[in-house]
């Protein structure tokens, strides 16, 4: 948690609120890779990319 309090600070400070959708978009695709690894969804998964 300590991580997200100190990259949303830095956000705000510096005003780069435009790298907010990336970080997003690359937590998103860890939270997929993750899920499907072990699942019987991850060849139809893997052929997205």
């Amino acid at each position: 948690m300590e991580f997200l309090k100190d990259l949303w600070a830095f956000l705000r400070v510096r005003k780069k609120f435009w790298l907010l959708p990336l970080i997003i978009i690359l937590i998103l695709f860890g939270v997929i890779i993750l899920i499907s690894s072990g699942s019987a969804i991850a060849p139809f998964i893997y052929t997205l990319f």
